[in-house]
């Protein structure tokens, strides 16, 4: 007879041995980096989205709304957080938390909308009155502009529609007086870049763009986003230029310049300079720091189906940012090998990390083990990764941060390893808060 009694191994997708971990490490892995629905190189979003749900259940209330609310205001998801509130209102326990945490996530009205088409997916039913009132408090956040500016967007659920389900009071009379004209389809249409290019008239693309732009009505991402269009229409080049001197890129993470230049490259001069604005006065991140940058063929992945971005532009994004606030810092690629960076700068620097070597397997544990050897004075050590990996990966030589870029099940940066799901701009912030409540090594 077989023996059923066996310790079982997780792993990674690649095959080294993975950490076990509670509910909770187990849900933030699969949230912080999610873009919801969408296929990752290892996994389909739709397994994704059903190990969340699943989870839910497993961890504490408290926990599971404030991961929702991290998710929306610190790393920029606008569907995974509306996900896990859908599945809070199935659970008894969770369902006290609903009507707040739903009005936290909600920041757009195209949100309202969203929610109730996934609270809907499976089949039209009442709503309870926790989700009445999240959707009432939230409604009441937005004026004029923010509601013309998605009232009329394509879908079955209008903003009417949430409107008279949820019951919402408005808080004085030209908040009333607002929601009159919403109903009765009156309001003030705002002159938006979506709105201009959908416009029914005579001016050709190339003339909208071009007015947007004298009139400085793009805002820092739809300027980004939108470069390859302004190619395409044969946009004056000295109008978008100047537009990029112009933007404010204090809100804008590395990685999405990163990703504009790789798409638009005649307008990389101005996208560096924006990039690096930002970062001038920010404080160092004291001592030596060795980055360690995962260039493997998985991290080539595009995020979703519909963005030009792959995993490996927040990486490089990271490292553009850590080069700039590191007071000391050696950068170094891996996936077969282990690669030292040359100093440098913005693009320059993307450019090294991204020719370094090809993009093939990942050797973790290798790389480590080859740090441990190569830099032995570092106070520090930042592995920015999707954590796949094919070897076993020991402990840190020193202070060891693992920044995770995906939202696989199972990955090898826990134990001595301090664990970061997710990518954001105040990651370094994050690491240096954490650094002043540690004892030095």
């Amino acid at each position: 007879m077989a023996r059923l009694n066996k310790a079982q191994t997780i792993r990674t997708h690649e095959g080294a041995a993975a950490k076990q971990i509670s509910a909770e490490q187990q849900l933030r892995r699969s949230v912080m980096s999610c873009l919801l629905w969408e296929k990752e190189f290892y996994e389909d979003g739709k397994d994704i989205a059903s190990r969340i749900a699943a989870l839910v259940p497993h961890v504490k209330p408290p926990v599971v709304a404030a991961i929702a609310i991290e998710a929306r205001t610190r790393m920029k998801l606008r569907h995974v957080p509306l996900l896990i509130v859908r599945a809070m209102a199935q659970i008894q326990e969770h369902k006290q938390l609903v009507s707040s945490t739903l009005q936290a996530i909600i920041q757009r009205p195209d949100e309202l909308t969203e929610f109730l088409a996934m609270y809907w997916k499976d089949g039209k039913q009442p709503l309870s009155a926790q989700v009445k009132k999240g959707l009432a408090g939230a409604f009441t956040k937005f004026d004029e502009y923010q509601l013309g500016k998605y009232c009329n967007r394509p879908g079955q659920i209008k903003l009417r529609d949430v409107l008279f389900l949820c019951h919402a009071k408005p808080k004085d009379a030209a908040q009333d007086a607002l929601w009159k004209r919403l109903i009765r389809n009156e309001l003030a249409v705002p002159d938006t870049w979506e709105v201009a290019l959908s416009a029914q008239d005579t001016g050709t693309k190339q003339e909208k763009w071009e007015r947007l732009l004298r009139e400085n009505r793009l805002g820092a991402l739809a300027l980004l986003r939108n470069l390859r269009n302004f190619q395409q229409e044969q946009v004056d080049h000295a109008l978008v230029a100047n537009a990029l001197r112009k933007l404010k890129p204090e809100k804008v993470l590395p990685f999405r310049f990163v990703a504009a230049a790789r798409h638009a490259p005649q307008w990389e001069p101005q996208l560096e300079k924006a990039m690096l604005r930002c970062l001038t006065t920010q404080d160092k991140l004291a001592g030596k720091t060795v980055l360690l940058v995962d260039v493997s063929g998985s991290m080539t992945w595009e995020l979703s189906s519909r963005s030009e971005m792959q995993r490996i532009d927040a990486a490089c994004g990271l490292a553009i940012l850590a080069a700039e606030l590191c007071e000391q810092v050696e950068i170094f690629s891996f996936s077969e090998q282990v690669r030292r960076i040359p100093p440098r700068r913005g693009f320059a620097l993307r450019d090294a990390i991204l020719n370094s070597q090809p993009m093939r397997g990942t050797y973790l544990g290798q790389a480590v083990h080859s740090l441990a050897k190569q830099v032995r004075d570092a106070d520090r050590i930042i592995v920015l990764t999707d954590e796949q990996s094919h070897d076993s990966v020991p402990n840190p030589p020193c202070r060891g941060y693992m920044i995770n870029l995906a939202s696989y099940q199972n990955g090898v940066g826990y134990g001595a390893w301090l664990h970061i799901d997710g990518w954001s701009e105040a990651v370094l912030d994050y690491l240096t808060e954490i650094e002043k409540e540690r004892m030095p090594v």
